[in-house]
């Protein structure tokens, strides 16, 4: 089984519904989330994926994101923007274009988003 993982970063503005405590009211993180792909079959190249083509599936979740107040943004107009929901958005997101890409030779193993530099949520199925 072959791994290979990439790291994107954005910042944006949240804040959590039905939470006491200084997260419901609106603030902001510097996000990084790493998204990990999993596969047994190697392209010709000797690639599991190329890590500048997941760059690019990343790319356009991440414009989605960065610089908004993501609860203004579907789904989060209705799903709260806690780290785990965005882990699992950035996993659904991603595997939808690569399963496609790739005829299902590869797909995401998991979303770890990154809230603070200690603190992160991993997403899996």
């Amino acid at each position: 089984m072959f791994e290979v993982t990439v790291e994107a970063g954005f910042s944006s503005g949240h804040y959590l519904r039905n939470y006491r405590g200084k997260c419901e009211n609106p603030h902001g993180h510097n996000y990084k989330v790493f998204v990990t792909l999993i596969g047994e079959e190697l392209d010709e190249a000797g690639l599991l994926l190329d890590f500048k083509l997941l760059k690019q599936v990343m790319r356009p979740v991440v414009d989605r994101l960065d610089h908004q107040m993501i609860n203004e943004l579907e789904p989060f107009t209705t799903i709260n923007p806690s780290a785990e929901n965005l882990a699992r958005y950035f996993y659904q997101e991603t595997e939808k274009q690569l399963r496609d890409m790739t005829s299902g030779r590869v797909r995401v193993k998991d979303c770890t988003l990154y809230e603070t530099d200690t603190s992160f949520a991993r997403y899996y199925e």
